[in-house]
């Protein structure tokens, strides 16, 4: 009878104590107290520590799990470019839009920039439609109604430039971040409280919260950094991002095996650019022009069944849950044109924000000998234009930052912050 009682005890006893070990602090549970100082954090003297439980959502994102991987061309260099030879790099996880930004996005933009903005900026933003336009074509329907026309509302946005993009990635963040400070000021009652990003606090003790700053005031509202409450910026992919995001290589991995032991000329397996299962056998996987005049097939016996450009969720996705990472429309990525950058760059997220190593004085643009400069940007992916050969990540193609034409929109993306998975 003692005996039962003491290992009823005892038991206790190491659940107690099992209890009472925290273990190591993490960032979503860094302790009451400093683990190097053992000072108490959020005193009136001491530092605030924010609660946070990981980096909020983000709208239109899907999560690109980093790893190792080879870049470059997979595919005969029948252009002798030699410009993306394949090499051994690591990328680090992200977030990239599931989807081409569409028409509908844009017009939101042009709404809201309209709105707040300067008259001036708002002409600056809206697309160039008269890139459909030819003289030996008749694509006027397109110049009118392909950004405003309701039927093409999730159809990928054309006619904007490099440029146009960042801006529209500037202005994606404050807005998405705006609405997150907004969601942050409301009670449990319903009611909005005071503060925020835009917003106007009206007690004393919240003007000198913000004249404290960030983490160390005492609102609960307050939009830092430090507070984990934001979402970092909205960008464009680098180039090594996009095409490691585009090969999708982690639908051919096997669980436990550290080998890439299979390679992809497309965003799918196989060589080919049709469907080879089920009952959409024989159908392409991508929007691209098939051959000189043949962009759709014919009547009766369409294929791809797009003229121009199509819906930004036509098609299937690829491994990453991304769509038309091939055809549709070429993207803008963040890096300059380089020929030799695969030799250039970091093997750890590489990307060429500017001439280092490979400057533009090198190239003799103003003896037309050479269109390279600082303000040229990579372009992947194929579009409804090009033929299949440009369906392959590991092509890149060049044109100016202020530039646009109807074969070109773009995504956008996001680091994942505070986390290597």
């Amino acid at each position: 009878m003692n005996l039962a009682k003491y290992l009823c005890y005892a038991a206790l006893g190491s659940l107690a104590l099992g209890a009472c070990k925290k273990g190591p602090p993490t960032s979503t549970k860094p302790g009451k107290y400093s683990s190097t100082t053992g000072l108490e954090y959020n005193t009136e003297q001491g530092m605030k520590v924010a609660d946070y439980q990981g980096i909020p959502e983000g709208p239109g994102l899907v999560f690109i799990e980093g790893g190792r991987t080879v870049l470059g061309s997979a595919e005969e260099d029948v252009a002798m470019t030699r410009d993306n030879v394949e090499r051994t790099v690591t990328i680090a996880s992200f977030y990239m839009d599931e989807a081409e930004v569409a028409n509908i996005h844009w017009l939101e933009y042009l709404h809201f920039v309209r709105k707040d903005s300067a008259e001036e900026f708002y002409q600056s933003a809206l697309p160039d439609t008269t890139v459909w336009a030819r003289e030996l074509s008749f694509n006027d329907p397109y110049v009118d109604y392909y950004l405003r026309y309701p039927g093409f509302r999730y159809f990928p946005v054309v006619g904007v430039s490099w440029l146009q993009a960042n801006d529209y990635c500037t202005w994606r963040t404050a807005k998405v971040n705006e609405k997150l400070a907004g969601e942050g000021d409301i009670e449990d009652g319903g009611k909005k409280k005071g503060g925020g990003l835009f917003g106007k606090k009206k007690s004393a003790d919240a003007t000198a919260d913000a004249a404290a700053g960030g983490a160390e005031g005492t609102g609960k509202s307050k939009i830092a950094i430090e507070n984990g409450n934001t979402l970092p910026n909205y960008r464009l992919p680098t180039e090594a991002e996009w095409e490691y995001a585009a090969q999708a290589l982690i639908g051919t991995q096997e669980t436990g095996n550290e080998n890439q032991e299979n390679k992809r000329i497309y965003p799918w397996d196989g060589r080919q650019v049709r469907n080879p299962y089920g009952k959409k056998m024989g159908q392409f996987l991508a929007n691209f022009k098939r051959g000189r005049g043949d962009y759709a097939g014919i009547a009766g016996s369409l294929n791809d069944g797009a003229m121009i450009t199509e819906y930004v969720y036509a098609y299937p996705p690829n491994d990453y849950g991304l769509y038309n990472m091939s055809g549709n429309v070429n993207e803008w990525v963040q890096d300059i044109y380089r020929p030799l950058s695969f030799q250039d760059e970091e093997d750890l997220n590489p990307f060429r924000r500017n001439g280092f190593l490979d400057k533009a004085e090198g190239y003799d643009k103003k003896g037309y000998q050479s269109l390279i400069d600082d303000h040229v940007r990579v372009f992947k992916g194929g579009s409804w234009k090009d033929v299949a050969y440009w369906l392959s990540p590991g092509t890149r193609r060049f044109m100016a930052e202020d530039s646009a034409t109807a074969a070109i929109g773009f995504r956008c993306a996001m680091i994942n912050a505070g986390s290597n998975k």
